[in-house]
C-alpha cells in the first residue's frame, strides 16, 4: 500500500471532501461565517483563506493519499490566520503553537495509523518553522462527524489538556523536549508519539 502526504495547495484542494471545501468554520468569525453560507460564498471564501495563508504563511494542511486515491486531510495554521479560535472559552492558543485545525480519515482507512501519521507530519512541519508546539480545541462531546476533532482521539496521539472544560478543552502537544534530543526529528518524534498505545486512527469529521 503506496501512501504519501501532500502539502494542501489550490490544485489539490478538490481532493479535499466537498462538505469540507465549502465549510468555513474555521476560516471566518462566526458572523461572517454565517454570512458567507448565507450568500453562497463559503466555497470561495475557503479558497481565499487558503490562498492567502499559503501565500503569507505558507502551505497550512496535508493530503493523504493511498494508492493514488485520497483517503484524508489535516489543516493547521497559527492561530492569528484561525478567527473561529477566538470565540472558544478555552482561548487563546499559545503564541508559540501552531493550531491544529481540523482532520478527516475516510471510513475504510482508519485505524491503519494515518492519524498518527498526520500528527508527526505536522509536528515535523511546524517544527521546522520554529514553533515549539501544536495547541487544538477538543470536541468532549463528540458523537457524529463535525468541524471539531474528539478530545479523546487528541489524547490518543500525545495531546494533554492545557485548558480543561467541559465541552471544548484547548489541548497541547509540547515539541520543545525534541529540540533537545541528539538524533533527527523523525526519530525524535517517533520517540515522542510511538510510546501511545492508544488508537491513533482519526474519526471521520
Amino acid at each position: 500500500m503506496g501512501r504519501r502526504l501532500v502539502p494542501l495547495t489550490l490544485d489539490n484542494l478538490p481532493d479535499l471532501p466537498k462538505r469540507c471545501r465549502s465549510c468555513v468554520f474555521w476560516e471566518l468569525d462566526p458572523v461572517s461565517g454565517e454570512a458567507a453560507v448565507q450568500a453562497g460564498r463559503s466555497e470561495s471564501e475557503k479558497e481565499s483563506w487558503i490562498s492567502a495563508v499559503l501565500l503569507e504563511w505558507g502551505s497550512c494542511g496535508r493530503v493523504v493519499y493511498v494508492d493514488e486515491v485520497p483517503v484524508g486531510y489535516v489543516l493547521y495554521a497559527p492561530p492569528a490566520y484561525v478567527p473561529r479560535s477566538t470565540a472558544f472559552p478555552t482561548s487563546p492558543v499559545a503564541a508559540d503553537a501552531v493550531q491544529l485545525i481540523t482532520a478527516w480519515i475516510m471510513p475504510g482507512y482508519q485505524g491503519q495509523g494515518l492519524g498518527r501519521v498526520m500528527v508527526q507530519t505536522v509536528a515535523k512541519d511546524v517544527l521546522r518553522r520554529g514553533f515549539k508546539a501544536i495547541e487544538a480545541f477538543g470536541d468532549a462531546r463528540w458523537k457524529e462527524p463535525a468541524c471539531m476533532l474528539p478530545a479523546d482521539h487528541l489524547l490518543a496521539v500525545g495531546f494533554k489538556t492545557v485548558r480543561p472544560h467541559h465541552a471544548f478543552p484547548r489541548m497541547r502537544l509540547d515539541l520543545r523536549t525534541t529540540l533537545s534530543w541528539k538524533e533527527d526529528v523523525e526519530m525524535a518524534l517517533d520517540r515522542l508519539l510511538g510510546a501511545v498505545q492508544k488508537e491513533p486512527a482519526l474519526r471521520p469529521l
